[in-house]
Parts: C-alpha cells; structure tokens; sequence
C-alpha cells in the first residue's frame, strides 16, 4: 500500500521535510500503525512520535483517531494539536 505523508509545523521541521510517498507493510493499515512504523526509523521520528507526545492525525483532509483505517493512495497529514495561520 502507497500513501501521501504530510508534516506540518514543529513536526515538519523536525523531521526535515515537508512529504514523502511511502510503501507501507502489509501491517500497517491504521493511523496509529503508521505512527508507530515512523517512530520506528529512530532519532527525531522516536521523538517526534513517542507514545507521549500529543500529534493530531488528518485522512484525506478529515480528522481521525489513531485506531481509524488507512488504504491505498491516501493522504494522512500528521500536525501538532495546535497549529496557527
């Protein structure tokens, strides 16, 4: 499965880039999996990620929880609770 990954805010600048396209296991099909799978990759993604640390999640544009499901070709943006404009 290929989904769209945004960062927003803080986030952005912490991971250093703004997107990416990713190919995801077969085991990665909710929000929270693909939280966990990010975190994964180590150094700024742990910390970015942790367990702990508050970061809203967005599918295709409409806010979701962590237990909601991912498919193919969809856009999850991942931003801090609070973001301004």
């Amino acid at each position: 499965m290929k989904v769209t990954v945004l960062f927003f805010a803080s986030l952005r600048e912490q991971v250093g880039r703004p997107r990416e396209e990713l190919e995801l296991p077969a085991n990665v099909a909710t929000v929270g999996a693909l939280r966990d799978h990010l975190r994964a990759r180590g150094g700024a993604w742990d910390s970015v990620f942790a367990p702990n640390k508050p970061v809203r999640a967005a599918v295709n544009q409409d806010m979701v929880q962590p237990a909601a499901a991912i498919k193919n070709g969809d856009e999850v943006a991942f931003f801090p609770p609070v973001t301004g404009g």
